[in-house]
């Protein structure tokens, strides 16, 4: 059976019996599976060649650019997964929110959110907004043959962050200034950023992706009691929306070690852990029935080659007796490191008992 011969929302077999999606399921694997937070990106030479002169919201516009992109990390490193290649704005840009991607800075938002009135500008999302996601993907998943897809999307606190700010933000003023002052504004805007979120997840998932990932990067900054009463409602609302179709579904922020709990009860299959916490920690943070993906501290990566195999050990002592454990650094590749190194760590992976 092949991509295109299985029904809209079903898994080809191959694919739904790989590694990455036993580990996601909690069933037992043949190898510990490992991917990489922005294995696709500026760590390799052969992305910079194709994204040269390509301003980054038009690359994730192209589908045979995307295409190879989301490709090269798979063939270069032999990662157990492949992860679209997009950006969590590519959803604000489709339904009309005037934003670019500014090199060295990061998202900015002409006309930030912050009235009422403004909500108007968040119109819903579908399939014809975004033709070149379906597309990409159906590439995607042709050419990958039994390795998953991992689709994703930003969650709707990330998202309301830069929308709020108007860019990026190390305090959040102004977006924590409405969550606390105007409480019925703030759950409008990510009650309406969840069903945004939730229509591009739907779109990868019928497109072809075997599994999703929800990005909170900035959930870290939330106290507790903030994050369950001000953001989890709207994250839970995404991942309810998609849990239909029986893909797993993965939470993952950064400095959310106080948080992982929540994370998980928001409705996440597999619950993405930073470096600040080790894996049987996290554990006995999440609970039970959860699978745990990380989490190598990505400084790792500039060390030597004996260093990097004991740190992951470190990690993949950490997780034994996990439910399901998929290796991941705990956040994304920098665009500085080696890929020689990141390549021998699948190998090591691969190929280390699991105790």
């Amino acid at each position: 059976m092949t991509a295109n011969d299985t029904p809209k929302g079903q898994q080809p077999t191959a694919t739904y019996d790989s590694a990455f999606l036993k580990a996601c399921r909690r069933e037992p694997v043949p190898h510990t599976p490992v991917w990489f937070m922005r294995q696709a990106g500026r760590s390799l030479p052969e992305y910079r060649k194709v994204r040269e002169g390509v301003p980054m919201l038009e690359s994730c516009m192209r589908p045979e650019l995307v295409t190879e992109i989301t490709l090269q990390p798979v063939r270069r490193h032999d990662v157990d997964a492949a992860i679209y290649f997009s950006d969590i704005v590519v959803p604000l840009k489709a339904i009309g929110i005037d934003l670019d991607i500014k090199p060295g800075v990061g998202p900015v938002v002409e006309q930030p959110i912050r009235t009422r009135a403004d909500l108007a500008r968040l119109r819903d999302l579908g399939p014809e907004d975004v033709p070149y996601v379906t597309e990409a993907i159906g590439l995607l998943t042709r050419e990958l043959g039994a390795t998953p897809l991992i689709g994703f999307a930003g969650a709707p606190f990330t998202l309301a962050s830069y929308l709020v700010e108007g860019g990026p933000s190390r305090t959040y003023e102004n977006a924590k200034a409405m969550m606390y002052g105007d409480p019925e504004l703030w759950a409008d805007l990510l009650d309406r950023l969840a069903d945004i979120t939730a229509a591009f997840l739907k779109v990868q998932i019928e497109a072809g992706a075997s599994a999703v990932q929800l990005f909170d990067s900035w959930a870290g900054a939330l106290a507790p009691a903030d994050y369950l009463h001000s953001v989890m409602p709207a994250s839970a609302k995404v991942f309810d929306a998609v849990a239909g179709y029986g893909v797993p579904r993965i939470h993952f922020g950064v400095g959310t070690g106080e948080l992982l709990k929540l994370m998980g009860e928001a409705g996440a299959d597999v619950v993405g852990v930073d470096w600040r916490v080790p894996l049987d920690e996290a554990r006995r943070r999440v609970g039970a029935g959860k699978a745990l993906q990380g989490n190598l501290d990505p400084t790792v990566l500039f060390t030597d080659k004996d260093t990097i195999a004991a740190k992951a050990r470190e990690v993949l002592d950490a997780a034994a007796g996990l439910e399901g454990h998929v290796f991941n650094l705990g956040h994304g590749v920098p665009p500085n490191a080696d890929p020689d190194a990141l390549t021998r760590l699948v190998e090591y992976v691969h190929t280390a008992t699991v105790r």
